[in-house]
């Protein structure tokens, strides 16, 4: 007969409940962990031996990764161990393998007997099947949910509304581009069916670079080499303020150039210098931006730049050198960077000084400073070694995801090679037996822990990848993108600061989630006939183009290049891509300024070389500007700058950057005066009340 207090039949349901969740909790764990080897297993095998169509290998690249997202992101934090909702998610992954997995079904040719009406899902578009919608509409809601839980609701939302733009097209004002309207049918298979939408470019930036990259990063902190690289640093720069931070500037801009890729730059970089930052204090988001910023100027850096380069010899009428180009380069170059470094520098002091009676917590203690000296050799060897494997490659001409597999593999063979001799090593110095099994587990946790951490980090990117695929379907399909520059640009054919206002608007809308390069040749083709008829010169608005096709990448709510920053950083998708945006304000200015001082770019305003003392001159002004432009934004200078201060500041920067060259030696120095003495003003008497 079995005796039970009352505590105790209130006792042992509890205890077999929370048994029940841990066993749930290990079955996903066990789960999340087999997913995540797949996936990066299937990216190097896939990436550099090819064997799958394309849209088969994104469809199973975004598979894997909403499965993931939805076995570590529950649908609302409250509900994370409810079992109701843990069912529901298994039957979202059950729907994840089945929508995906029959793209790839309808797509390779080794499913031939399973295609409906004896053809491809490439080869039927127009006219697919009833059960191709069912399975299109099935998806386009996984892919709006798993974004809406791993990164939040904005995106989601905005490519909803880019989905009704697309359905209700023929009820929309004049203003907002009105179009014939398409059935749920084309929409579902223009967005999710096909290669212009979920599985179009953007998730595949995100595939071939991106991942990769975030895969090479973790591997690296799986050695300590990002230790080797702080310690660098330190030594390096001393105790300049955000000395990790200007690392990361310089670095992200000598790389750009190599590649010509924000994402690929932010990818290459970002891996060791987010870490870099995140170590020396930087938040997380604000690290992630500031290598977003720093990797997205990096394609008009002379002397190799980016692939733009090549196409503005045979678009640029007329035509133009490749060292009219470059030199054309140099000077915005040297602004935008010295504008990145000087809000680096503010900003750092600024955030020194909040912490100025604190603790410095990355200040490590005699043991631990010892720990290190003693593993510098290795850390420093794994780091040089992945680091010119990887520029090697690159300088020889290999794309960046062949470059960084083999930076993966000279990683993991000598950190085996270490791994054998330390073992080797403990063995003579003991007497006592080491254990095989201890050591086998050890060498798989060293190779499994980075797989794991970066699909926790990269799987956000998956879904806001494919959910900007779903923004880009859309404007592909109802021709917004062309609509845009050709029917705003005529409103300001009287005005040219207008008219470059909206051409900066069309750009960036265009440039969403596309390569820098394929915004620039779409857009001059588009609309630089356009600012040639206002007297812009031929050269300028062809940068003036490129510069925000660049700055695209750091603009939100797609801002690609900060996706793939906010993956390493391991933050907010959002949030990194404001920071991004912030740091980058420098670059948004410019492009006027270069058009309307086109001696900027070593040029007049008839298209001629202009005269020395023209170039040093405009060049100063917009110098001086660049710096009062970071002082505002960041809102220091020597102390915290008041609201005042910052405006004025700010009003001085934008009369620097677009002031006419006529007027502008008469009296913009006394601006500058005006604005100095406010400046030191404002500290003379914060250092006086402090005192």
């Amino acid at each position: 007969m079995e005796v039970q207090t009352r505590r105790g039949w209130v006792t042992q349901p509890l205890q077999k409940s929370k048994s029940v969740n841990l066993l749930r909790q290990k079955l996903k764990d066990n789960i999340f962990l087999i997913v995540s080897v797949l996936l990066c297993l299937f990216i190097l095998a896939e990436v550099n031996y090819p064997q799958l169509a394309p849209q088969s290998e994104l469809a199973l690249f975004a598979m894997f990764g909403l499965i993931v997202v939805f076995l570590r992101y529950p649908i609302h934090p409250r509900f994370e161990d409810n079992p109701v909702f843990q069912v529901l998610d298994a039957v979202l992954i059950g729907s994840v393998i089945f929508c995906f997995g029959y793209v790839v079904a309808q797509t390779e040719p080794i499913f031939q007997n399973f295609w409906l009406d004896g053809k491809a899902l490439g080869d039927r578009a127009g006219a697919e099947v009833s059960l191709d919608y069912v399975v299109g509409g099935i998806g386009l809601i996984l892919v709006l949910e798993a974004t809406r839980r791993s990164i939040g609701i904005a995106l989601p939302l905005l490519s909803f509304l880019f989905l009704l733009y697309a359905s209700f097209g023929q009820f929309m004002p004049d203003w907002l581009f009105p179009h014939r309207g398409y059935s749920l049918q084309r929409i579902v298979s223009q967005t999710f069916l096909h290669s212009q939408g979920a599985f179009g470019v953007a998730l595949r930036v995100m595939f071939t670079y991106v991942f990769l990259f975030v895969l090479f990063g973790t591997l690296l902190e799986r050695t300590g080499a990002t230790g080797y690289v702080l310690n660098l640093a330190r030594r390096v720069f001393g105790s300049s303020a955000g000395a990790p931070a200007k690392v990361a500037v310089l670095s992200s801009g000598m790389m750009g150039s190599l590649s010509g890729s924000a994402v690929a730059n932010t990818a290459t970089t970002g891996t060791f210098t987010i870490p870099l930052m995140q170590r020396a204090g930087f938040q997380p988001a604000i690290a992630g931006g500031i290598e977003a910023a720093a990797s997205s100027g990096g394609a008009l850096m002379p002397p190799i730049m980016g692939a733009a380069a090549y196409m503005m010899l045979e678009i640029v009428e007329p035509s133009v050198t490749y060292l009219e180009i470059i030199r054309a380069a140099l000077l915005p170059a040297i602004l935008y960077y010295t504008g990145m470094l000087c809000m680096v520098h503010f900003a750092a002091n600024a955030a020194k000084d909040r912490r100025a009676h604190s603790s410095d917590e990355a200040s490590p203690d005699a043991e631990k400073e010892k720990d290190d000296h003693e593993l510098l050799t290795v850390q420093g060897g794994i780091f040089l070694a992945a680091f010119v494997t990887l520029i090697v490659f690159l300088l020889l001409g290999a794309t960046a995801f062949r470059a960084v597999s083999w930076s993966l593999l000279v990683i993991v063979v000598i950190s085996l090679v270490n791994f054998l001799i330390q073992r080797i090593g403990k063995q003579r110095t003991t007497t006592e037996t080491s254990s095989d099994i201890s050591d086998a587990r050890e060498g798989a946790d060293f190779l499994i822990t980075p797989c794991r951490r970066a699909a926790q980090s990269g799987v956000s990117l998956i879904a806001a990848a494919a959910c900007v695929g779903i923004i880009l379907g859309v404007v592909t399909l109802t021709g917004v993108g062309s609509k845009l520059p050709s029917t705003l640009l005529p409103l300001a054919a009287t005005n040219l600061i207008l008219a470059l206002f909206f051409l900066m608007i069309s750009t960036i809308i265009l440039g969403m989630g596309l390569p820098s390069s394929v915004c620039y040749l779409l857009m001059a083709i588009l609309v630089g006939p356009v600012l040639l008829d206002l007297g812009v010169v031929p050269l300028a608005s062809h940068f003036f183009i490129f510069y925000f096709g660049m700055m695209s990448m750091v603009t939100p709510p797609v801002a690609l290049a900060a996706y793939a920053a906010a993956a390493i950083a391991g933050s907010g998708i959002m949030k990194t891509g404001f920071a991004a945006f912030r740091f980058a304000l420098v670059g948004f200015a410019l492009p006027y300024a270069f058009v309307l001082r086109p001696a900027l770019l070593w040029l007049s305003n008839d298209g001629s070389t202009p005269a020395l003392w023209t170039v040093v001159g405009n060049f100063s002004l917009t110098l001086v500007g660049t710096v009062i432009l970071a002082a505002a934004i960041a809102g220091y200078v020597f102390n915290k700058l008041a609201l005042g201060a910052r405006g004025l500041l700010f009003v001085t920067a934008i009369v620097l950057f677009f002031a006419p060259t006529t007027i502008q030696f008469v009296w913009v120095h006394g601006i500058v005066v005006l604005a100095s003495i406010t400046i030191f003003y404002y500290n003379w008497r914060k250092k006086g009340g402090a005192s």
